[in-house]
């Protein structure tokens, strides 16, 4: 694993090969120096979200990427990140969160059958609150580490890809249940759609064509402590596969 960039060479063979040749696990397996193949579902400078391909469970995985090279993993890819001796996982906002050392190698891209229904499985199931609680953040102190910081949502309506006339962030509007909800989207692909299609807003067509692909499922994370609080916040749109 490289120190310095991520390999894009991928190993002998496909990603589906190497897919097939991951040993099932009952449970995520996070001892310090474990090894994990994880298809990437999003790539932010806070850390990788990805299913472990062993036990089918989520992750975030914390990478510390240089100043100089970028985060650059893609939806789909298939990677092998190591877990620090350290691997930190203590923070009670993100229990799914785990530390690596070294920069993520990449084993190729994965799609079809197993990706769908990989993330069927994986879809969270309707509540009242997206990621277990209400409104945009709270703070640091009243997570308790007992619900997820990580969440596969199939949108009931929308979604809507917009930038705030203020600041000109990017946010999302979309149904889920009976709620609408309205949260910020850090993911720079999503981001660039925007600035592909030169509007200021797309939904529906429009944004199926700006993104590549009709989008299906969100990636919510909640985000690491900022100024006391943590915000939920959109990492990924997603197609079925």
């Amino acid at each position: 694993m490289s120190a310095e960039h991520s390999d894009r060479t991928p190993r002998q063979g496909t990603a589906r090969n190497v897919a097939r040749a991951v040993k099932h696990r009952e449970r995520i397996a996070v001892e310090g120096g474990t090894a994990l193949t994880l298809l990437v579902l999003a790539c932010h400078a806070e850390d990788t979200t990805g299913v472990d391909l062993a036990s089918g469970a989520l992750v975030r995985v914390r990478v510390a990427w240089p100043e100089e090279h970028a985060p650059d993993l893609a939806p789909f890819d298939v990677v092998e990140t190591q877990l620090a001796e350290e691997p930190e996982r203590d923070d009670l906002a993100q229990p799914e969160a785990v530390t690596a050392t070294g920069l993520p190698r990449h084993l190729g891209t994965l799609h079809g059958r197993r990706v769908r229904s990989l993330l069927a499985r994986l879809a969270a199931p309707v509540e009242e609150h997206v990621l277990g609680f209400p409104g945009a953040s709270a703070p640091y102190w009243e997570f308790r580490g007992f619900r997820p910081s990580l969440a596969l949502l199939v949108p009931t309506k929308g979604p809507v890809l917009f930038r705030r006339t203020g600041d000109r962030t990017a946010w999302v509007r979309f149904g889920w249940g009976r709620s609408d909800n309205w949260l910020p989207v850090e993911d720079p692909r999503t981001e660039r759609a925007l600035d592909v299609a030169r509007r200021d807003r797309l939904q529906g067509k429009d944004l199926s064509s700006a993104l590549g692909s009709k989008p299906y499922y969100l990636v919510a994370a909640v985000s690491s402590p900022r100024d006391g609080h943590c915000y939920k916040t959109v990492r990924g749109f997603l197609p079925r596969s």
